[in-house]
């Protein structure tokens, strides 16, 4: 670690943060029934809805084949739709997928907030969100340097 440089180690804790965050919320959204990588891809459903199956994976962390494993399960489950247009799966919430999502979105958002409310002040939340928004918005602009 004595070679790391600052930029390298906020990498490392954002990366830790994320993994142990995400460990507490598939533990705090099992009441709900659901994973966090489940409730991401119903909440990205409900928000762009009707999608393909290919928007969807590109708005979720989750491969192609993770994707469509996932899909099958959520429809088993009754939280989705998914219509056949063609060569195209259009997917949709369900009314249970509508109502399992009330139910979980303002726990989990509480629950994420909680991170942040329980150790930070109002002015240091806003400098973080607005100093981590610029390096997210510089990331999407980035490209893979030449080798």
């Amino acid at each position: 670690m004595r070679n790391n440089t600052i930029g390298s180690l906020i990498w490392l804790r954002l990366a830790r943060f994320t993994n142990q965050s995400n460990h507490l919320s598939n533990g705090f959204l099992k009441q709900f029934g659901l994973t966090t990588a489940q409730f991401d891809v119903l909440v990205q459903i409900q928000v762009y809805q009707p999608l393909t199956q290919c928007e969807l994976a590109k708005k979720v962390t989750v491969t192609q084949g993770g994707i469509s494993r996932m899909l099958v399960r959520l429809e088993k489950d009754g939280y989705i739709n998914r219509k056949q247009d063609w060569k195209t799966k259009i997917i949709s919430l369900t009314e249970k997928g509508e109502s399992i999502l009330k139910k979980a979105m303002p726990a989990q958002l509480e629950f994420q907030s909680s991170f942040f409310d329980d150790v930070l002040s109002e002015e240091e939340k806003k400098t973080l969100y607005s100093l981590i928004t610029r390096v997210h918005k510089y990331s999407l602009k980035r490209e893979l340097p030449d080798r």
